[in-house]
């Protein structure tokens, strides 16, 4: 999955020594983006297209060339993960999966505990190739499942039925060691009775992550026309949403499945490894269209970003041999906000001190206290957490400590 960051971006002179590797706290990582998919879902935003006739053999050349030219500028880096996320990256040719991870293997050391992730949909076709992928070199699969009831599937514009999904994820199960699936709640129609079963039956199918999202309606999506047409019924009201969030909380938790993070639950130890560079303000290249970074290079932070449209960006890196758009720099006040709105998303939570280094000292003691009679914060050992109760206004959380600062 390509993940879409709030930022604020300004011109700034290089940091202090004490904040110029911030990143290591959080390590290394390596996002590469198919854009490619079979049909577009109506609530989907990311960037992904549909095409029926890709030339995988173009899109490797460009590609291997993407990872040389980021690894001639990180050198030496311990790789800690690669996440092949669309679009639907199982719409890929196993080969092509093995030629980036042979390039990915030649281009950095790697951490001994890699974590390779590749998105993939449950169609019986898709799970046909998940063999190839694990002689490829992947090692977890995330399987988008969405929704288990077929009418649900069929209003989500998925292409797979819930049997087919079943099966699947059996087959994946037996491919590789980890194994995670999405779902979507706060559907239309759906009940908060209907989606407490629907999560008991996840429950059973013993994957070790699950990442559980509410549908949200986006702008620019066939959700979001039909919306502002008011042609879009029988979506939860806010109080309703609420439910099926502590429904969530509560039925995963007793499953041994708590909330590592907002929207995501794992059996302790099988955390998205990548998705935490994320959260925990590491360093990751992005490659492929609409794909976003973050590197630390001579001791600046950069954003990085590329053009959406698949044909620029593979012939901007043909022309001009780099598929960035201009990089900007991320001076450490602004790391400091990210990193702040990324870490709370976190049960663990920020660590103080880094805010502290990254902020240049700016003082958040007085905006926590301030929040502190309304119970969605704690802060313990040094570290700023959420509370259960803060969890679901995160966006609200975040507005208060960071007005005016």
């Amino acid at each position: 999955m390509s993940l879409a960051i709030v930022q604020t971006l300004s011109e700034n002179s290089l940091p202090p020594s004490s904040v110029a590797e911030d990143w290591r706290a959080g390590g290394f990582g390596l996002y590469l983006h198919w854009p490619f998919c079979q049909a577009k879902c109506p609530y989907c935003d990311f960037n992904s297209h549909v095409a029926g006739d890709v030339d995988q053999v173009r899109w490797r050349a460009v590609l291997l060339s993407e990872i040389a030219r980021v690894a001639t500028e990180t050198p030496d880096r311990v790789l800690n993960t690669v996440f092949f996320g669309g679009g639907t990256p199982s719409l890929m040719d196993p080969d092509l999966v093995a030629a980036i991870l042979d390039a990915v293997r030649a281009a950095w050391p790697l951490a001994n505990d890699l974590e390779v992730t590749l998105e993939a949909n449950p169609t019986s076709v898709e799970a046909g190739r998940f063999r190839g992928y694990r002689d490829a070199g992947v090692n977890r699969v995330s399987m988008g499942i969405q929704a288990l009831n077929d009418s649900d599937l069929r209003r989500l514009g998925r292409l797979h039925s819930v049997a087919e999904a079943r099966n699947a994820f059996a087959i994946a199960r037996n491919v590789f060691d980890r194994v995670s699936f999405d779902l979507i709640y706060a559907r239309q129609h759906q009940t908060r009775a209907a989606w407490r079963t629907e999560l008991r039956e996840a429950m059973a199918m013993a994957a070790d992550h699950l990442s559980l999202y509410q549908l949200t309606i986006e702008p620019g999506t066939a959700f979001g026309r039909l919306a502002n047409a008011g042609r879009l019924d029988g979506l939860p009201d806010d109080d309703r949403a609420a439910d099926m969030y502590a429904d969530t909380q509560e039925i995963c938790g007793a499953a041994g499945l708590p909330a590592y993070e907002i929207s995501n639950h794992a059996r302790p130890g099988a955390e998205s490894r990548h998705n935490l560079i994320y959260w925990r303000g590491g360093d990751y290249a992005g490659i492929g269209p609409g794909a976003h970074g973050r590197l630390t290079l001579g001791g600046t932070r950069y954003a990085t970003q590329t053009p959406l449209a698949p044909a620029a960006w593979l012939e901007r890196v043909e022309r001009a041999g780099s598929g960035e758009l201009p990089r900007q720099v991320l001076a450490p006040f602004d790391q400091a906000q990210e990193y702040l709105m990324m870490a709370l998303r976190l049960r663990e939570g920020a660590q103080i001190d880094r805010w502290d280094k990254l902020s240049g000292s700016v003082d958040i003691l007085q905006k926590i206290n301030g929040l502190d009679g309304l119970n969605v914060l704690h802060c313990h050992a040094g570290t700023l957490a959420l509370t259960d109760r803060g969890r679901p206004v995160l966006n609200a959380v975040l507005r208060e400590l960071l007005a005016e600062v």
